[in-house]
C-alpha cells in the first residue's frame, strides 16, 4: 500500500496508528475497570487516566523534539526516555 497520495511516510503512519492504539486501549481499560477515580499526584495536580495519557503524549513530543535538536537521529534514545517518562507520569502524576 502506497501512502504517497498523502505525502506520508511509514513512520508518520505508524505514529498515528500508535495514537489510535493508545486511545483504543484507554477505552478498553475504562470499560473493563470503570471509574479511574481522579487522584492527586506528585505535582499536586488532580488527574484522571485520560489526563495522564495527554500529559505523557505531550511530554513525549517535547522529549523527541529536544532529542532531535541536541542529538539528531536515530531516535532510540529519545524513545527510551519517553517510555520512562510516560511510565512515571502514569505511576506518580
Amino acid at each position: 500500500m502506497s501512502l504517497s497520495w498523502m505525502a506520508w511516510t511509514w513512520p508518520t503512519a505508524a505514529f498515528f496508528c500508535f495514537i489510535a492504539l493508545c486511545l483504543t486501549s484507554m477505552i478498553v481499560w475504562e470499560l473493563r475497570s470503570p471509574g479511574g477515580a481522579p487522584r492527586r499526584g506528585a505535582l499536586g495536580l488532580v488527574t484522571t487516566r485520560g489526563d495522564r495519557l495527554f500529559i505523557s503524549l505531550l511530554g513525549s513530543a517535547m522529549i523527541f523534539l529536544a532529542w532531535l535538536a541536541v542529538m539528531g537521529t536515530p531516535l532510540w534514545g529519545g524513545l527510551a526516555i519517553a517510555l520512562i517518562y510516560a511510565g512515571s507520569v502514569f505511576r506518580w502524576v
